[in-house]
């Protein structure tokens, strides 16, 4: 029997309040699950993808073996390529744990400066922006969080505070790919839509650094260090503005990254604070909890449960003395890390990967039978299913190879490093569970169109538009994950929305990623792959809790700044040539 073509609704009911509020439904179920009612991550997972597949089918009226293949479907995504980051990143980091030159790793970061503070715009905004801009969906959080876990922060700290630094990088991440799937798939200029969203971004790349040393520690200790953020923030700031108006989106988190950490440790060498920030827990908290002491105990490092300069977790006055060889060798892991992620996500390396290895399978029972109907398209458009096993190309896979090389480097046997990956497996089953679960919640609402009902709330708000059109972008990041989708998922209607409200279309549609950004630290797998980092197991419900609020806040500062543009400052739209 031939399957049936199946056109999504995005107002079952007739009424857009009532849509909008059951749209939203399976979204609510996993984040009170999780923020609220303190369920596992999985458990929360499942219950609202529960609610998605009920919502799909009674409200929305989606075939019921339509809905389960979109949810198998989303699941797949989530095991490759999300889950294999994940997986093998903590299995990096297990190597360099067991034989104990992640230590000699902390103790040449303290050589550059002991002050937490300094540690974290080195780490957490810095490096971690070069991993956002080599690789993308996943890795930075996953390396930054496990390193300043290794370094003695606390799992909230090191969790939460990697989350809320992964923000300014995100749209140009994965070597531009959100911007590049923006311009590709809605019909933008690659160049026009890369340089708008260089002139949204840089005010935040300035201003999230302050914003995390101020989440971290407090105004005043904000305030003690501000030449050193302004010094991180401007020279990525104005980096990424140039790169991304004058030469295009690819290399602009890299280059970024790169100037603002030799920015930051040459300045390191004329500059130091007064006094020493060594606590290791956010500034207003006390977490006795044992998952906190069992996370710094394992990294041969009591977690600090008080805040202030000079008092917490102290660190020696002059750290460990280490070999030049020895501190060579402690980087070396992460050095190879480097040169295989960034190595695995150019895109002629990844052309010929897939082209090796690479089969797709197009997922029977959904593909090319779900269509999207206007005004979120301008005429009917099918919807591809094809699942990718795109095994060799995919990020995990470079970071595997990279673990392998430098756990031979490290001088393990094959047997160890066999061992070693399946404890790792074990550790993080629950993790990858989650990230199905979440994936396929994500992947079942984009197919049943749910999502497309809470962005056409969004819409709907006439000269509101280019405030609540960036929220639409936080709304797409925090629902699917990534950039990118919410780009595929809600560009075209940013489009089509600006044109019938005389509003510039490169304006929302980079308003979109722009905003989206924001989203990234309050998306379910993101939280996941930071508590997997940090060993943090079934605490998700905490970390979403405390970055929930800068995510709002950050968000609509984005959608202020776009409506300025569009009202106050329309010189801002003008095309660089």
């Amino acid at each position: 029997m031939q399957p049936t073509l199946w056109q999504q609704i995005y107002d079952p009911f007739g009424n857009m309040i009532i849509s909008t509020l059951l749209g939203a439904i399976p979204v609510v179920v996993m984040l009170v699950g999780l923020g609220f009612l303190h369920l596992k991550a999985h458990i929360a997972a499942g219950a609202g993808l529960l609610a998605a597949l009920a919502i799909a089918i009674f409200a929305y009226g989606m075939p019921a073996s339509m809905a389960g293949n979109a949810a198998f479907f989303g699941g797949l995504t989530g095991l490759l390529p999300i889950g294999w980051i994940v997986l093998n990143i903590i299995f990096l980091h297990q190597l360099t744990e067991q034989n104990g030159s992640f230590k000699i790793l902390q103790d040449s970061i303290a050589g550059i400066t002991q002050d937490r503070r300094l540690q974290l715009l080195l780490i957490a905004f810095a490096f971690g922006a070069f991993f956002e801009g080599a690789a993308g969906f996943g890795t930075p959080v996953a390396v930054t969080a496990a390193i300043l876990i290794g370094l003695g922060f606390s799992p909230l700290a090191a969790s939460g505070l990697s989350l809320i630094a992964n923000t300014a990088p995100v749209a140009f991440g994965a070597l531009g790919t959100p911007i590049i799937t923006l311009s590709k798939v809605h019909g933008y200029d690659l160049m026009e839509i890369s340089a708008m969203v260089g002139r949204q971004l840089p005010f935040f790349s300035l201003l999230v650094p302050f914003w995390l040393i101020w989440a971290f520690a407090g105004r005043k200790a904000m305030a003690d260090i501000w030449p050193a953020i302004f010094v991180t923030g401007a020279s990525f700031a104005l980096s990424q503005f140039l790169v991304s108006n004058y030469i295009g989106p690819e290399l602009v988190d890299v280059i970024a990254a790169i100037v603002s950490m030799v920015s930051l440790i040459a300045f390191l060498k004329v500059w130091q604070p007064k006094e020493i920030w060594t606590s290791t827990t956010l500034k207003g908290r006390v977490d006795n909890s044992r998952a906190d002491v069992e996370a710094g105990a394992a990294s041969g490092v009591a977690a600090s449960l008080s805040d202030g300069a000079t008092r917490g977790q102290p660190l020696p006055a002059t750290p460990s003395r280490h070999s030049r060889a020895d501190i060579i060798r402690a980087w070396t892991p992460w050095a190879i890390l480097t040169v295989f992620v960034f190595v695995w996500g150019l895109p002629p390396v990844k052309a010929w990967l897939n082209g090796i290895f690479a089969p797709n399978f197009p997922i029977s029972g959904l593909h090319n039978l779900v269509e999207k109907m206007p005004p979120v398209v301008a005429s009917p458009t099918r919807e591809a299913a094809v699942y990718s096993f795109a095994l060799l190309s995919a990020t995990g896979t470079g970071i595997l190879l990279s673990a392998v090389v430098g756990g031979l480097v490290m001088k393990y046997n094959p047997w160890q490093l066999i061992k070693t990956f399946g404890r790792t497996l074990v550790l993080v089953r629950y993790s990858l569970l989650t990230i199905v679960l979440m994936l396929a919640l994500g992947t079942l609402t984009r197919f049943s169109g749910t999502d497309t009902t809470l962005g056409l709330a969004f819409a709907n708000t006439g000269v509101f538009y280019p405030f609540f059109g960036t929220l639409m972008g936080w709304l797409g990041v925090a629902l699917t994950g990534s950039d990118t989708a919410s780009n595929v998922l809600f560009g075209g209607m940013q489009k089509v929305a600006a044109d019938q409200l005389g509003l510039s279309p490169n304006l929302m549609g980079a308003a979109n990623s722009s905003g989206g950004v924001m989203g990234k630290m309050i998306d379910a797998q993101s939280i996941v792959v930071a508590s997997t980092a940090t060993r943090w197991f079934n605490h998700e419900g905490d970390i979403l809790r405390f970055v929930f609020w800068h995510s709002i806040a950050l968000a609509c500062l984005v959608g202020g700044l776009v409506t300025l543009q569009a009202y106050v400052w329309p010189f801002t739209l003008m095309v660089v040539k």
